[in-house]
């Protein structure tokens, strides 16, 4: 392998030159030509059929394959999701893949309709140890494959095309002698591996020579599995090979054409979907792309893309929390927290525009469609909560801040005292250098605003009734140490107490912007209230808190609150 270019660009902005990648040692991918191409102006309008390779092209990708009780175990969670064709092994190279499918045969763990998928090289030995796996299954596709690329023709195997024609049709004829023992229902599957990187027309070529030695009808469709086993090019490419394919397949109908795509340049997923739209019918791949190299085609994404667009996935992530935990148990792989639908992060909003704008979003949105900024599903269809939607950092604003203690708490803070609070939050997660936690956030407000000792304190009160209104309020205050009792009236118990400040202090204070809030529930259900005080003279607010399982408990601390707070400054 040659070594790295040490040659340097010079930097177009000026300033230090830029090293050069050594891009000269490879070469564009050669377009397809397909100039009346179809498949752009085409929509995904219905559900392939979905076949989940996690048990065999998975499971071999990692770094300690699975056990057989990982297996059942991944098996009955593909069952539950909806699969109906599963790939669960390579029983003839694998004794923990002959043991997984004979006890989930043995054991009648296969449900009806589901077909169980085999992969095996066309050797008679293989062969006849996959059919002793496969004794008893209801239902089997028998996936067979050999390497047709031009590249793997002439590197590795030295041999011209007819070769490998030969190679894949007496593969299929030993395949299907082999199977005549198989009381099973039996569809046969052709993968010419590296198909992206095979000559279209040899493909085709190969591919109904499979067909016509399996003796595929209309009625009787084989599998024609196109994979994009090293992804080479951009995927509007596959979309034109998998277009230019389904045009010139002899008899297009005894074929159903399957995918199954890699990632190595990132769009897996992309290619998949413009390929269904090319005339794709099947797709295979794994939750969240678990595969060789950089993966396979995520099939979490590609159901969830579908179900975003009101469309009907034909599979169930729901419970989107538990199907992570349990893929992420059996592969010892994470998921990654941006992963689309199913990270931990991908619904969490930390900017403040953006928690600001779900905020009034959720606030507007219709029962029967779902149009929320930054949300392009409702996180609850997959198990997730509203309330996990905006977390808060030193890039937050009032917005995530306020909704947080609305969902979490109840909490809804008048739009002055969020302004005001928010700033605090800011100043409090900038000092910590992480993010701040929803409970954390509540006690913020707590400790800068529920200040019940500072040159006033409450220390009782009597509630009676009114000389000359409604209620009357007599409390016992401490003022700078000093107890005294005050005593006012008013419509009601938080008028009678302020009237008996005003009263007896000389403080000129009005209430104003009222609020109550319910933070438990039950018997011992504990309030706060959150209330501003109005100097009558300056006409200067100063907000306060007070907690207390008596809600008229919680309002007269409020306003000592306020008061202290005003006094501090």
């Amino acid at each position: 392998m040659s070594e790295p270019s040490q040659e340097s660009n010079p930097n177009p902005r000026g300033g230090r030159a830029i090293r050069k990648m050594p891009f000269e040692k490879y070469r564009s991918f050669p377009p397809v030509t397909l100039p009346d191409r179809q498949w752009p102006n085409r929509v995904i309008d219905t559900a392939p059929r979905w076949c989940s390779v996690d048990l065999r092209d998975g499971n071999q990708a990692l770094i300690d394959p699975m056990s057989v009780p990982e297996k059942l175990r991944l098996f009955d969670l593909l069952l539950e999701i909806g699969f109906a064709e599963i790939e669960v092994g390579f029983p003839a190279a694998s004794q923990p893949d002959f043991d997984f499918i004979r006890q989930i045969i043995d054991e009648d763990r296969i449900p009806p309709g589901v077909a169980i998928q085999v992969l095996c090289q066309a050797r008679e030995e293989l062969i006849d140890k996959t059919v002793e796996a496969l004794q008893g299954a209801p239902e089997v596709i028998f996936h067979l494959y050999n390497s047709t690329s031009e590249l793997q023709r002439r590197v590795v195997f030295g041999m011209d095309r007819q070769g490998i024609i030969d190679l894949a049709v007496e593969g299929t004829r030993l395949v299907r002698q082999g199977l005549e023992s198989l009381d099973s229902k039996i569809t046969f599957e052709y993968s010419p591996e590296s198909f992206t990187g095979t000559e279209l027309d040899f493909a085709v070529d190969i591919c109904a020579a499979v067909a016509d030695t399996w003796g595929a009808t209309a009625d009787s469709p084989i599998i024609i599995n196109l994979p994009s086993t090293v992804e080479m090019a951009t995927p509007n490419i596959y979309a034109d090979q998998i277009e230019w394919f389904c045009r010139n397949f002899p008899d297009r109908d005894r074929i159903v054409v399957s995918l199954h795509t890699h990632n190595d340049r990132g769009t897996g997923i992309a290619a998949t979907e413009l390929a269904l739209m090319a005339g794709a019918q099947r797709v295979e791949g794994t939750l969240f792309g678990n595969g060789e190299r950089t993966g396979n085609c995520d099939l979490v994404t590609m159901a969830m893309n579908m179900f975003s667009q009101g469309l009907d996935p034909q599979l169930d992530f729901r419970d989107m929390p538990r199907i992570r935990s349990v893929a992420q148990d059996v592969n010892k792989l994470p998921v990654p927290e941006r992963h689309p639908y199913a990270g931990d992060l991908v619904f969490t909003a930390f900017s403040g525009s953006h928690q600001d704008a779900i905020r009034k979003g959720m606030s507007h949105v219709a029962a029967d469609h779902w149009e929320v900024p930054y949300l392009p599903i409702d996180p609850a269809d997959v198990g997730s909560s509203y309330k996990e939607t905006v977390r808060v950092n030193s890039q937050s604003g009032k917005g995530g801040i306020g909704f947080i203690l609305e969902e979490h708490h109840g909490i809804a803070l008048p739009r002055e005292l969020l302004v005001e609070f928010s700033s605090l939050v800011q100043k409090l997660t900038e000092s910590l250098g992480r993010e701040i936690k929803t409970d954390e956030i509540l006690q913020a407000l707590i400790d800068e605003y529920v200040v019940e000792r500072g040159p006033y304190r409450l220390i009782d009160f009597d509630l009676l009734s009114g000389r000359e209104a409604d209620q009357r309020c007599v409390a016992r205050v401490e003022v700078s140490e000093q107890q005294m009792t005050i005593d006012g009236e008013g419509s009601g118990p938080i008028e009678a107490f302020v009237n008996g400040l005003v009263e007896t202090l000389n403080e000129p204070l009005n209430i104003v912007d009222y609020h109550e809030h319910a933070l438990t529930s039950g018997s011992d259900a504990q309030a706060i209230c959150l209330l501003a005080i109005e100097d009558t003279e300056s006409g200067g607010r100063c907000y306060g808190a007070g907690m207390s399982r008596n809600t008229i408990a919680a309002s007269l601390v409020a306003v000592v609150s306020a008061m202290n707070r005003r006094w501090r400054g």
